[in-house]
């Protein structure tokens, strides 16, 4: 009797807890699906606004570029013939100022070719043309950033012209002096001296990760994206882009 008993209720547990579980699936399963169904909305419709905003801030020329396009034409013919590489030139001041005459940045570089005022004096002294110092007046700025573009690219050694400007960029951005010395620590660790792009541009003999993050970045994006979009433009030719 008493086993009889002990398997009825038994049953009756099984029973129970068997239309227990079946409430649940048919209660919580349209709940955890809709939710889960919900993420995956939310998640596609962020990747969707996501690539739309990327779409919206896709690199365009500034309107102030064109009053200076003739003039930059003739500064970069003046400093580096008629095959003047105009379209990196102007992906160039796109970068430093993004054609503000007046710009001035939180560390003190000044005008279209953001120079600092020590470097604004270099120049002026060392081009006789330049010695009025003046880094707000565009012709000025324009001249100066074509002369002393030349004046680096003279001075770095590459195995093609886009590696050169590359380092030429990133003499101007941080200094001749940084890019020899990556140039020997790239050297010494077995990379290529004379290939900047996945070579060079990996060693940093000393600059702090800010400051090197920034002249890394330099090169790439004029040469990389803003030489192209001035390219397309008409501008002229590009040393990496013909």
């Amino acid at each position: 009797m008493r086993r009889w008993l002990a398997n009825i209720l038994r049953r009756i547990r099984e029973v129970c807890d068997d239309r227990v579980e079946a409430f649940a699936d048919f209660l919580f399963r349209p709940i955890i699906t809709g939710f889960l169904w919900g993420i995956g909305f939310a998640l596609g419709t962020l990747i969707i606004l996501y690539a739309m905003v990327g779409i919206g801030r896709a690199e365009t020329i500034p309107t102030a570029a064109a009053k200076h396009r003739a003039e930059l034409t003739r500064c970069g013919r003046y400093a580096w013939g008629l095959s003047a590489p105009v379209a990196t030139l102007a992906g160039q001041v796109h970068q430093e100022s993004c054609w503000r005459e007046g710009a001035v940045s939180p560390v003190g570089a000044r005008g279209l070719a953001q120079f600092m005022p020590s470097t604004s004096r270099w120049i002026a002294g060392l081009v006789p043309d330049l010695a009025a110092n003046a880094p707000y007046n565009p012709g000025w700025a324009l001249r100066a950033l074509a002369e002393y573009d030349k004046w680096l690219w003279d001075r770095v050694s590459a195995r093609d012209d886009c590696q050169r400007m590359a380092m030429a960029l990133a003499a101007y951005n941080g200094g001749l002096g940084w890019v020899q010395r990556d140039k020997r620590l790239a050297a010494r660790s077995g990379a290529d001296p004379l290939a900047w792009w996945d070579h060079v541009e990996r060693f940093n003999a000393g600059r702090s990760a800010a400051a090197f993050r920034e002249n890394r970045g330099y090169p790439r994006r004029i040469l990389r994206v803003l030489e192209p979009l001035y390219l397309s433009a008409g501008w002229g030719r590009g040393v990496c882009h013909e």
